[in-house]
């Protein structure tokens, strides 16, 4: 089937707990098993949409980091934790590339695909610094949580009524240091990974730049990321099928189609978690007031189908359609009456 190149941009977020499976025993060739659902759909939105953009999660990810940190400081010294989302942002950019990279390869598609190291500037005197909110790292239960925090002094909190995890500074993003480099890595026809687990935190210091301990939550970085690139589509690829009102309770719903003031309301009106979708619709929102045209939140295995508006919430600006739609599962292109 040949390819139908269209003139657009897309930035997909691939949430990192999609990467890791049930339970704490993880293996990298169940990682590469995961990593091909979402490849199948990425590989499809590059040969029938054109450029595209990934960024990903670490949460879960990073928080392993911190933990083997912690278990071997008293033989490895500790690193710092820029330092773990850089590496995090390494092998899980080094799966996506090779996976997806296979996958275009058996489809005979010569799309190049790079992943770069991402460094994001925060302002040092940031509040969130002194107020941790950034969930990583594993579930734990009450009783685990309480032990952990006694053993190594971290922060825990219950994550969206799943559990306690590890909280940790979340600055908010102020610029992408690598932006011209992926903006041209782009405009040459390549798939890029960039600014994973929200990019290595980082603080300007005269000429230098320094890292610091945080992590910045990546939905806000991809829509900045999205904004910048003057992408048309940002999609979410998370946990749920779709956005929820009334999530976890007996009349939960779903919602399929928003405007961006109808999703303001529901934020205002408690829906969401803030340790969950509350990050999400706060980034599409701000996505769709800085000029993008649409914002789709679905999960891997959906998002073809959701591009289309078969599946998933979209939500748009008030006033605009969706325009021009593409029929990825048939490879055409179709406009709505």
């Amino acid at each position: 089937m040949e390819a139908i190149r269209l003139s657009s941009r897309t930035v997909v977020a691939v949430g990192g707990n999609s990467l890791i499976p049930p339970g704490r025993n993880r293996g990298n060739l169940e990682t590469h098993e995961l990593a091909r659902e979402v490849c199948q759909e990425l590989a499809t939105i590059a040969q029938f949409r054109g450029g595209v953009v990934i960024t990903h999660g670490n949460g879960p990810q990073v928080g392993f980091e911190l933990l083997r940190n912690a278990m071997a400081a008293t033989s490895v010294p500790p690193d710092g934790m820029d330092v773990n989302v850089a590496a995090t942002q390494g092998y899980i950019g080094y799966f996506l590339q090779q996976v997806l990279g296979d996958v275009l390869e058996e489809r005979g598609v010569d799309i190049p695909v790079t992943a770069l190291i991402t460094q994001v500037l925060v302002a040092p005197d940031d509040p969130a610094f002194e107020k941790p909110s950034k969930p990583v790292g594993p579930f734990y239960s009450q009783e685990e949580a309480g032990e952990i925090q006694k053993k190594y002094g971290w922060i825990m909190k219950e994550d969206a009524g799943r559990g306690y995890r590890r909280v940790v500074p979340s600055p908010k993003p102020r610029r992408i240091l690598e932006l011209e480099a992926i903006r041209t890595l782009l405009s040459a026809g390549q798939i890029v990974i960039c600014a994973g687990g929200g990019g290595v935190p980082v603080v300007r210091e005269g000429y230098k730049v320094r890292g610091v301990p945080a992590v910045i939550d990546k939905d806000h970085v991809s829509a900045l990321l999205a904004t910048r690139l003057e992408a048309d589509t940002y999609v979410i690829s998370t946990a749920v099928p779709e956005v929820y009102v009334n999530f976890g309770k007996p009349d939960q719903r779903p919602v399929k189609y928003a405007t961006m003031e109808e999703m303001e309301l529901l934020m205002a009106r408690g829906e969401f978690a803030e340790g969950s979708m509350l990050p999400k619709i706060r980034a599409s929102i701000g996505f769709l007031k800085h000029g993008g045209e649409r914002v789709v939140i679905t999960s891997p295995g959906s998002i073809l189908k959701a591009l289309d508006g078969e599946a998933g919430t979209t939500i748009v600006h008030k006033g605009c359609g969706v325009g021009e739609t593409i029929s990825l599962s048939r490879g055409v292109a179709e406009t709505p009456e």
